[in-house]
C-alpha cells in the first residue's frame, strides 16, 4: 500500500508532465533529413517546416544529413533528447532498413515514434530527353538484348527507388546495372548529365524536370495517370500490368522514442493542419503528391506493412543484408 508520503511526489510529478508538455518547444526544433538536398523528402521538409514553426512559435531548422541509405540522419535523431526538439524526415526506406543490414545503429523496431506521413507520391521511371527509347517498350527490347548494359541510378543502395527498380525489372524480365547516390536530388541529375541511363524516383523529385522538357518519363505509377502529367501513361498502359498500380513514395515525421505523448499529438495536429492548408495542397499538387496527415498509430501500421511488402522484393531480387 502506498503512503501518503509516497503518493504526494507521484501526484506532483503527474501535474507536472501535462505542463511540461504543454510549454514544449522552448527552443528552436532541428528537422533532419536524412538524404542529400533536391529530393522530395527534402523538398516537402522545407516547405512544411515553416509552417510548422509559425503554428508551434519556434524555429523548425531543416538539416542535410545523407549517407549510409539514410541510417546516419536516422542513427542522430535516434541519439537526440527525446524531448520533441529533434525529428527525423524519413521516407519508405527506413521500412527496408533491417532487409539490408544485419545490424544498425539504432533499434530499428523501437528507435522512433511516427508522427504522421507528410505526403504520397507516385513513382516515375524517366531518361534523358535525347536518349533513344521514345517509350517503355523500347527501353524493355533494349534491356532484354543485352543484360546489365542499362544503368540506372537511385538514391541509395536500399533506397526505395532501388526496391522499386528491382521489383520493376523483375516483372519486366530484365537485368539492369545499379548505380547508387547520396539521394534522389543526385540521381536525377546523373540521368540528366547522361551519366545513367535511366531513373525510378517520385515524380515529387523530378517533375521540374519533366517540364522543362529535360526528361523524358516513359511510365509511372498508380492506376489512373497523374494529373500534373497527364500525357505520361501508367506502367499498366504502357505495357506492364505487373508493376506499379500500388508503388507509391511517401515521406513522413518521426520523433526519438520516449517523446511525451501530448508532444507527439501536438506535432501530429499541427503537421495535419498544416498539410491539409490551402497553399500547401496547391504546392503538393504541383509535385504529384497528395497531403497525408494520418495519424500515428496509422503510420506505425504503414510501416509495418512496407516492411513485408518490400522483404519479398529482397529474397527474389537477390537484395541481401551486409
Amino acid at each position: 500500500m502506498l503512503s501518503r508520503r509516497t503518493l504526494l511526489p507521484l501526484a506532483a510529478t503527474a501535474l507536472a508532465a501535462p505542463a511540461r508538455a504543454q510549454d514544449w518547444p522552448t527552443r528552436p526544433i532541428r528537422l533532419v533529413v536524412a538524404w542529400a538536398p533536391g529530393g522530395a523528402v527534402d523538398t516537402i521538409a522545407r516547405r512544411l517546416a515553416p509552417k510548422l514553426a509559425e503554428a508551434l512559435g519556434r524555429p523548425v531548422v531543416v538539416e542535410n544529413r545523407s549517407g549510409a541509405t539514410g541510417t546516419i540522419g536516422a542513427a542522430e535523431v535516434a541519439r537526440a533528447a527525446p524531448d520533441g526538439h529533434t525529428l527525423l524526415a524519413m521516407d519508405n526506406t527506413y521500412a527496408m532498413l533491417p532487409l539490408l543490414f544485419r545490424q544498425l545503429p539504432f533499434d530499428h523496431a523501437a528507435a522512433f515514434r511516427p508522427v504522421t506521413v507528410s505526403a504520397f507520391s507516385p513513382v516515375m521511371l524517366a531518361v534523358h530527353r535525347d536518349a533513344p527509347w521514345r517509350d517503355l517498350p523500347a527501353l524493355l527490347e533494349a534491356a532484354r538484348r543485352e543484360p546489365e548494359r542499362l544503368s540506372y541510378g537511385t538514391g541509395g543502395i536500399g533506397s526505395a527507388p532501388h526496391f522499386a527498380t528491382a521489383a520493376f525489372a523483375q516483372a519486366a524480365g530484365i537485368r539492369l546495372l545499379h548505380v547508387p547516390f547520396r539521394g534522389a536530388g543526385e540521381a536525377v541529375t546523373a540521368t540528366l548529365a547522361r551519366q545513367v541511363d535511366l531513373v525510378m524516383v517520385s515524380l515529387g523529385s523530378a517533375i521540374g524536370h519533366v517540364r522543362a522538357g529535360l526528361l523524358r518519363p516513359l511510365a509511372m505509377s498508380g492506376a489512373a495517370r497523374a494529373a500534373a502529367l497527364p500525357d505520361a501513361p501508367t506502367f499498366r498502359e504502357a505495357g506492364l500490368p505487373g508493376f506499379g498500380d500500388g508503388v507509391v513514395n511517401w515521406s513522413g515525421l518521426a520523433a526519438p522514442a520516449g517523446t511525451p505523448d501530448a508532444v507527439v499529438a501536438r506535432l501530429h495536429a499541427e503537421a495535419a493542419r498544416a498539410l491539409a492548408a490551402p497553399d500547401m495542397r496547391e504546392f503538393l499538387d504541383g509535385l504529384a503528391s497528395s497531403p497525408g496527415g494520418m495519424p500515428p498509430a496509422a503510420f506505425a501500421a504503414l510501416l509495418r506493412e512496407e516492411q513485408a511488402r518490400w522483404a519479398e522484393v529482397a529474397r527474389t531480387a537477390g537484395i541481401e543484408q551486409g
